[in-house]
């Protein structure tokens, strides 16, 4: 996915299956000024976890991809979690002759 920023990478030590993107300068917050009124649970960003999700799962990785900090609600950076879950099992086709 290309951005044109590049993540900061922040590990968590408790566990070894979790790691942390951040990102100064989102450049999707570039498009929205402000939160419609009555509509601060909205996470507009939420985009890029579906993204980074869809490209994991490409690659048989299942992962939760949340946001933990988000520019457009106030917080100085972007910051999206990713926990890996498990590794999808690939099936093997056999190809009929």
């Amino acid at each position: 996915m290309y951005l044109g920023v590049t993540p900061s990478v922040s590990c968590s030590n408790t566990t070894e299956n979790e790691f942390f993107l951040i990102l100064d300068k989102n450049p999707l917050v570039d498009f929205v000024e402000e939160l419609p009124a009555g509509r601060c649970s909205l996470c507009y960003c939420n985009l890029l976890c579906g993204v980074i999700r869809g490209a994991l799962e490409m690659v048989h990785l299942a992962a939760e991809v949340t946001f933990v900090q988000d520019r457009l609600k106030g917080d100085d950076v972007t910051e999206i979690g990713i926990i890996f879950s498990k590794k999808v099992e690939d099936k093997k086709h056999k190809r009929k002759k």
